[in-house]
């Protein structure tokens, strides 16, 4: 009986010994964490907090404490991307309102200089002012479309739409143009209609641009492209031309907000890097998504899809 009540108390002992053990270690490793946490955020540090635990919680809570830090350190990368984006779109809107509001001040001037101009020459003037007027409204129209796609405050409800069609009539917009530059034009479109979930307004808006975009900057391969095929559940409509393309490393970078080139095709969009931007985010509020392919000289293309509906 002595022997069994010794054991126990022995086993007791132990017992007490190891929690006493393990609250002190757990009690050092909390008054590392509230240290490490303090330079952390001291220091704006993205050091993660290590510690080797057999702790279940405390193993826990670390994997917590460096989420949040991961959280942190994205949210920073994703601010100062942001921040350079925004240096980027005041120095483009500076540039591109500056130069045709000084073109229009140039043509009051001389307006007001030369009361005895003739009046072919003064309705000349007038015209160019004019122009450069309305080159200004879309350019700001731009910027606001823009602005109300990303705060969420522009409505695009969505339909069925006949993708096809839309299709067509866009491209027939541009026949006078094509006709000009000489391009050879290649459309393959289903003789039947096919549906897509979508919106008509937002489309002509997305194949204006990118027609546009392609006739404009792909008219050194002589070539426009228009595809639409689907399989099962999506439509995909593509835009192509044959001419000097988009590098790899400016594709990664080409639907960013006011990213632009030197001699860019997003410059086809008023200019202000802002064309492909709208285009993409009108593609993602109709639960699309878009992605472009490029070989200079071979074909650079444009492809966004939507959700295939059944007539």
């Amino acid at each position: 009986m002595i022997t069994i009540l010794s054991c126990v108390i022995v086993v007791l002992l132990i017992f007490i010994g190891y929690q006493y053990q393990s609250k002190k270690v757990r009690n050092k490793n909390l008054a590392y964490i509230t240290t490490k946490v303090e330079q952390m955020k001291a220091s704006q540090s993205n050091e993660r907090v290590l510690i080797v635990t057999d702790d279940k919680h405390l193993i826990e809570m670390l994997d917590m404490l460096n989420q949040i830090v991961d959280d942190y350190q994205e949210n920073v990368r994703q601010y100062k991307k942001m921040e350079a984006s925004m240096k980027r779109m005041l120095a483009n809107v500076s540039h591109d309102l500056k130069t045709p509001l000084t073109v229009i001040a140039g043509y009051i001037e001389m307006l007001q200089n030369q009361p005895q101009m003739n009046e072919q020459e003064r309705v000349r003037l007038l015209e160019q002012v004019q122009g450069k007027t309305l080159e200004l409204i879309t350019l700001m129209n731009t910027f606001f479309d823009l602005a109300m796609l990303e705060s969420g405050d522009k409505d695009i409800p969505l339909e069925k739409v006949n993708l096809t069609e839309i299709c067509k009539n866009n491209m027939l917009l541009f026949y006078e143009w094509i006709q000009i530059k000489g391009l050879e034009v290649i459309i393959e479109i289903p003789e039947k209609p096919v549906f897509a979930l979508g919106n008509e307004e937002a489309l002509n808006r997305i194949l204006n641009n990118l027609i546009s975009n392609g006739l404009r900057y792909g008219a050194d391969g002589k070539m426009i492209g228009l595809r639409v095929f689907y399989d099962e559940t999506r439509v995909y409509v593509e835009v192509s031309d044959k001419g000097k393309g988009i590098n790899e490393t400016e594709q990664e970078r080409v639907f960013e907000r006011m990213f632009t080139l030197e001699e860019s095709r997003n410059k086809a969009f008023q200019g202000s890097g802002l064309g492909l931007t709208i285009t993409k985010r009108l593609v993602e509020e109709m639960q699309g998504n878009i992605s472009i392919q490029s070989i200079p000289f071979e074909k650079t293309s444009f492809t966004f899809s939507l959700k295939r509906l059944n007539i």
